[in-house]
């Protein structure tokens, strides 16, 4: 895809340490989303998206990993009642700065008309690689997404969160 693709919705810098960042307003004017994260945090953590402010539910995911000569996979269904699409397993976000990258696909997040679908493509050199596929079951067009982290941990002071969007074929 050409670079001019791609439009810069809006780029968040983390100025205070804060567990959650969400990203709002996102237009209706795209035909698909990219959020790239280059974060640190507080510990070693996983990291999670929801939509919409949904914390019911309706996230699934399933996970390609690989730490070292360790390669598996893993799960969650619907069934298992995550309130969040984990977006990782071992590419965490790290306490080491400009070590954990995040590559966060959203193919059709304005259509009405079908469930939503994320790739992530997430690494950390302290800890391993990930891809995953998830879905968010809801119709509803995307408006804002909110990055969070597990317990008391924080995205610390400079942690970036770029959201683009992908303009419809010419």
């Amino acid at each position: 895809m050409a670079v001019s693709a791609y439009e810069v919705i809006s780029a968040t810098t983390v100025g205070t340490a804060a567990q959650t960042v969400t990203l709002s307003g996102i237009p209706q004017t795209y035909t698909d989303l990219v959020v790239v994260v280059n974060a640190q945090a507080s510990a070693q953590s996983d990291l999670y998206v929801s939509f919409n402010g949904d914390s019911t539910a309706n996230y699934s995911r399933t996970t390609l990993y690989g730490e070292g000569a360790t390669p598996g996979s893993t799960r969650i269904t619907r069934a298992d009642g995550y309130l969040f699409m984990i977006l990782t397993y071992y590419g965490n976000v790290t306490t080491v700065a400009g070590v954990s990258n995040h590559i966060i696909n959203i193919m059709n997040y304005a259509n009405t008309t079908t469930n939503k679908t994320v790739l992530a493509r997430c690494n950390a050199a302290a800890s391993g690689v990930d891809a995953t596929v998830g879905m968010w079951n809801s119709t509803a067009a995307i408006s804002s997404m909110t990055f969070d982290l597990p317990s008391t941990r924080t995205f610390s002071t400079g942690s970036t969160f770029t959201l683009y969007g992908i303009k419809a074929a010419a």
